[in-house]
C-alpha cells in the first residue's frame, strides 16, 4: 500500500478496479480542514486522463507493471502481432487500442510492451523519437522563405507531418512520438 501523500509522477497504482499512472499531483492544505490530494492520472487500460481527489492519509494499492522488449511482426487486419525475442512467443493486440502508436511503428521494429501482472497487455511504450523515411512531399516553392516555412509530407507509416522546405523525398527524419511533429533530420 502507498500513501497518496507519497505519490509521484510515473508511479502506478490500483484504485476502484482500474490501473492508473500518475501524471501530476497537487497537495492542498488549509488550516481548517484535512489535506486534499488531487492526482492527475492516466488510466492504463483505456488511456483516459482525468483527476482523482483523495483525502490526505488515504492509501492505494501499488500496481506492478512489467515491460518487455518485443518485435513488431505484422498487421493481420484486426490485430498487430508482436513476438518475444527470447521465447519466440507471439501476442496480438487489437488495432483499435493502438491507433496513435501505429503511426510510429514499422514492421520488424523492436518496441516495449507494458503488461500488468505478466498477463494483461496494457499497450506499447514508444521511444521519445522515431526515425522514419519521407515517401511523399510537396516541392519547395522558391520565395516562400521569409519565415520558417514548412510543407506537407507523408512518412512510410502513413503519418502526415509538416517539415521544413529543405526536406526531400526519401530522406530519413526524426519525429516526436509525443505530438507527432518533425523533430530533425536523422
Amino acid at each position: 500500500m502507498i500513501l497518496v501523500n507519497d505519490l509521484k509522477p510515473g508511479t502506478t497504482f490500483e484504485h476502484e478496479g482500474n490501473i492508473y499512472s500518475v501524471l501530476d499531483i497537487d497537495h492542498n492544505k488549509t488550516a481548517m480542514r484535512q489535506m486534499i490530494v488531487k492526482v492527475k492520472v492516466k488510466n492504463l487500460r483505456t488511456g483516459v486522463i482525468n483527476e482523482i481527489s483523495f483525502t490526505g492519509g488515504d492509501k492505494v494499492e501499488q500496481a506492478h507493471i512489467d515491460k518487455k522488449e518485443m518485435q513488431y511482426l505484422y498487421d493481420d487486419g484486426e490485430n498487430l502481432v508482436f513476438m518475444d525475442n527470447e521465447t519466440y512467443e507471439q501476442i496480438e493486440i487489437p488495432k483499435s487500442r493502438l491507433d496513435w502508436e501505429m503511426q510510429f511503428m514499422k514492421e520488424n521494429d523492436t518496441v516495449t510492451i507494458s503488461m500488468y501482472e505478466g498477463s494483461e497487455i496494457l499497450g506499447v511504450i514508444l521511444p521519445d523519437k522515431v526515425e522514419l523515411q519521407i515517401v511523399e512531399c510537396e516541392p519547395a516553392v522558391k520565395g516562400d522563405t521569409a519565415t520558417s516555412a514548412t510543407k506537407n509530407a507523408k512518412v512510410e507509416t502513413g503519418l502526415d507531418i509538416r517539415v521544413p522546405l529543405f526536406i526531400q523525398n526519401g530522406e530519413m527524419v526524426l519525429i516526436s512520438t509525443a505530438d507527432g511533429k518533425y523533430s530533425g533530420r536523422a
